[in-house]
């Protein structure tokens, strides 16, 4: 089992940055991936950013691109991913998890076996 725990969502108007924090623990060696999902009210759950935890390549929803950057610190178990440039069709909840590889596909949510509890991001105008 692999346990995440999240922080650093908040509420920041237009054009601001937060950054989220996911820290890994348990079975940590098993960890392939890790991703960050969000969803908005009424919507389903889509990609946001992963990143390989060898070799460190990243990926990014084409909404996203160029405003937000995924980073990992493997030597802490943690994921972050800085937001900047915020807009309002940013507001959801954002969750991170944690691939054990295998069949792995990283905009792909059911290919990912453990995730957190989420935090809220909200961006005002």
């Amino acid at each position: 089992q692999v346990q995440l725990v999240e922080s650093g969502g908040g509420l920041v108007q237009a054009g601001g940055s937060l950054s989220l924090s996911c820290a890994a623990s348990g079975r940590t060696f098993s960890i392939y991936a890790m991703g960050w999902f969000r969803q908005a009210p009424g919507k389903e759950r889509e990609f946001v950013a992963a990143i390989r935890w060898s070799g460190r390549s990243t990926y990014y929803a084409d909404s996203v691109k160029g405003r937000f950057t995924i980073s990992s610190d493997n030597a802490k178990n943690t994921v972050y991913l800085q937001m900047n440039s915020l807009k309002p069709e940013d507001t959801a909840v954002y969750y991170c998890a944690v691939a054990r590889g295998g069949r792995y596909y990283y905009t792909d949510s059911g290919t990912y076996d453990y995730w957190g509890q989420g935090t809220q991001v909200t961006v005002s105008l």
